[in-house]
C-alpha cells in the first residue's frame, strides 16, 4: 500500500512517523528495506533529510496474519488417505484462528495430527474446505492438497456433496416432513445474525422427522444450499428453532445444555478415486 508524504527538511524516519499510522523504528525499517522514495528515487537511510516540499512515498506491505500453530488437541479422525481427512469437530471448537480465538481451533488439531494440508485457504485456513458453527458438532472434511481441495469445492459449489444433520427443536411438528425455501441475507438490525430477507440468497432446507418428544423434534435435515446458519434460521422461522440456539431461540422454548445441532452425514465423490464416500458420526443427542 503506497502513503506520501511531504518532506519538512528533517529526517526522513521522523517524516514518515509524523502522522502516528506508523512508529519511528518501523519506518526505519521499511526506509531500510528500499520501500521509500524521496521525490521519486529510492531512499535507503533513515537519516537523509528530505528537502522542504519534497513528495516522500512509502511502500507498506500488507500485514500478513499469523501462521496457525499444531497443537496436540483430542481429535477423533473417521478416515484419512493421502488426499483427504474426515473428522467429527466437538460441540465448541472454533474451526480455525480468528480474533478472539487464536488457538485451540480445528485447524490448529489438524496441523498436529495430519501430516499435510492444503493451502487455499490461506495460512490461518489451511485444509478447511467447508465450516460448521462453534457449537455444531459433527462431520467435516479437511483436504490435503490444492487439487483435492479444489475438486471439494467445486463439489460443495455444485451440490453434490450430501450433508444431514441432526436437530432438536422446539415444539412437534405438524407435518412428518417439509421443505422449507426462502432467502437468507445478513440482519438489518443485528450483523452478527442472519434472517430471512427477500433480498438475500436462494436457500432450501428439507426436514424429516425422526422422533417425537411432548415438547421437542428430533428432525433429520437435509441441506441442500450451505448459507451461514442456514439451519438454524430455516427453523426460527417456521416457530421451531433449534433449542440451545441464543441467537435465535426464544426464552418459552425447552432448555438444552448446548445447540442441539449436530452434522450427522457426509457423502461426496473421492477427486482422487472417483469412490463415492458416505461417512455418518453418532448423534450425541439423541437417535432415532
Amino acid at each position: 500500500m503506497k502513503r506520501t508524504y511531504e518532506g519538512r527538511g528533517n529526517r526522513l524516519d521522523v517524516a514518515l512517523s509524523r502522522d502516528g499510522e506508523i512508529s519511528r523504528s518501523r519506518a526505519a525499517a521499511l526506509i531500510r528495506e528500499g520501500r521509500a522514495a524521496v521525490n521519486g528515487r529510492t531512499e535507503d537511510k533513515p537519516s537523509f533529510k528530505a528537502p522542504a516540499g519534497s513528495i516522500i512515498t512509502l511502500d507498506v506491505p500488507e500485514a500478513k496474519p499469523p501462521r496457525a500453530e499444531a497443537q496436540d488437541i483430542p481429535l477423533e479422525i473417521l478416515y484419512q488417505d493421502a488426499h483427504l481427512a474426515v473428522v467429527v469437530k466437538p460441540c465448541g471448537m472454533v474451526v480455525h484462528p480468528a480474533a478472539g480465538n487464536a488457538d485451540g481451533t480445528l485447524v490448529n488439531a489438524l496441523l498436529f495430527h495430519l501430516d499435510s494440508l492444503s493451502g487455499i485457504g490461506g495460512e490461518m485456513r489451511p485444509g478447511i474446505v467447508h465450516r460448521l458453527d462453534k457449537d455444531t458438532s459433527g462431520l467435516m472434511l479437511a483436504a490435503k492438497d490444492d487439487k483435492t481441495h479444489e475438486a471439494l469445492s467445486c463439489q460443495l459449489a455444485d451440490r453434490k456433496m450430501e450433508k444431514h444433520y441432526r436437530a432438536v427443536v422446539s415444539g412437534r411438528m405438524r407435518e412428518s416432513e417439509g421443505v422449507i425455501e426462502k432467502p437468507i441475507g445478513r440482519s438489518r438490525t443485528d450483523r452478527k445474525k442472519m434472517a430471512v430477507d427477500e433480498n438475500g440468497r436462494w436457500a432450501r432446507t428439507e426436514w424429516k422427522v425422526l422422533r417425537e418428544y411432548p415438547d421437542r423434534t428430533l428432525l433429520d435435515v437435509h441441506i441442500v444450499t450451505g448459507r451461514t446458519h442456514q439451519i438454524r434460521v430455516h427453523m426460527a422461522s417456521i416457530g421451531h428453532p433449534v433449542l440451545g440456539d441464543p441467537l435465535y431461540g426464544h426464552r418459552n422454548m425447552p432448555k438444552a445444555d448446548r445447540l442441539m445441532l449436530h452434522a450427522y452425514s457426509l457423502e461426496f465423490t473421492h477427486p482422487a478415486t472417483g469412490e463415492r464416500m458416505r461417512f455418518t458420526a453418532e448423534c450425541p443427542f439423541g437417535n432415532e
